[in-house]
């Protein structure tokens, strides 16, 4: 039996979008989980928090569900965050369309019942190729691991403040982050 060539990041680039994403990374292709109600809400409420504290200042941009073509692969963050003078723009100023760079901040949340291989190994390609600030988000554990660009990795609960970008006035707490899931009656 013949074994077809391992597909690469162009013919992956080729393959029509699909719901939800897949990505390329170490020469294998996956499905990213179809998100759920509570991941769902906290993708939106810390685009909303980030944007807020980042956006007037012009220091960065949060984005969600956001392919970013880097090192050699194609993730999709739950979160990316760039820093405003590093998001790609076409030449009249738009925001351009493909973003083939690493974000200076990558959000991962964890689905129900999803290993945290996956997105820990996307995190750890970010921080390899770039990335200042990883975060991984498991909601069921009320923790946050980060993840530096040196790879230090520290877990986070309670209300202890979480590393955000420099130059950020961004104050949150794993208490803060999950308690954005309890909505007001």
């Amino acid at each position: 039996m013949v074994q077809a060539p391992p597909l690469t990041l162009n013919d992956f680039l080729q393959l029509p979008e699909s719901q939800p994403a897949h990505e390329y990374i170490n020469h294998k292709v996956s499905q990213k989980p179809m998100p759920q109600g509570e991941h769902s809400l906290l993708q939106v409420a810390l685009c909303k928090a980030i944007d807020s504290a980042a956006e007037p200042q012009r220091i960065a941009k949060a984005f969600s569900e956001l392919r970013c073509v880097f090192g050699g692969a194609a993730i999709v963050p739950d979160v990316s965050v760039f820093r405003w003078q590093r998001i790609p723009r076409q030449p009249s100023g738009r925001i351009a369309n493909r973003f083939e760079s690493y974000p200076d901040w990558a959000i991962e949340i964890l689905s129900p019942d999803q290993s945290q291989t996956r997105p820990l190994e996307k995190l750890l390609h970010c921080a390899e190729h770039g990335t200042e600030l990883g975060w991984l988000l498991d909601p069921e554990a009320e923790s946050i691991l980060t993840l530096s660009e040196e790879s230090q990795l520290k877990l986070y609960r309670g209300s202890e403040p979480l590393p955000v970008l420099s130059g950020m006035a961004l104050e949150l707490s794993a208490n803060d982050v999950f308690s954005w899931l309890c909505l007001p009656e």
